[in-house]
């Protein structure tokens, strides 16, 4: 059951052909300097992602503990895992679970918590990230 939004940051990415993955197309996002607020803070938020195209046309992305958020008071770091699909105006829309891990006073609350995610990039790759704790 999902509970309170903790969170809603956006800003620009920029996405990039990686190596192809048994054939498959792969690409790589890396989201850097979006804001917003996360846990009722203001953070800015570097991220970088790859997604490889599945056989049913869907996409598997994960970011493998290489997100970085940013508050006044400290950092967390955090992993992420989606299914996706490109949108019909040339976006992205993925949908997963996010794992934050933080000594920051006022993102600790999201220790040991399932965050689940919708994250949606329009043709101009601008992108949002809205979150959710998961009960």
């Amino acid at each position: 059951m999902l509970g309170e939004k903790v969170g809603s940051i956006s800003g620009p990415t920029a996405m990039k052909a990686l190596p192809a993955v048994n054939g498959s197309p792969s690409f790589e996002t890396v989201a850097s300097g979006l804001t917003g607020t996360l846990a009722g803070t203001e953070v800015t938020s570097f991220a970088t992602y790859s997604a490889t195209l599945r056989a049913d046309g869907s996409f598997y992305g994960e970011c493998p503990n290489s997100g970085v958020i940013m508050a006044a008071d400290g950092v967390a770091t955090f992993r992420a895992t989606g299914i996706g699909s490109p949108t019909a105006d040339g976006g992205f829309s993925f949908r997963g679970v996010v794992y934050f891990e933080s000594t920051a006073p006022s993102l600790s609350s999201l220790n040991g918590v399932a965050v689940v995610y919708d994250w949606d990039v329009d043709a101009t790759g601008n992108a949002s990230w809205e979150l959710w704790e998961w009960k």
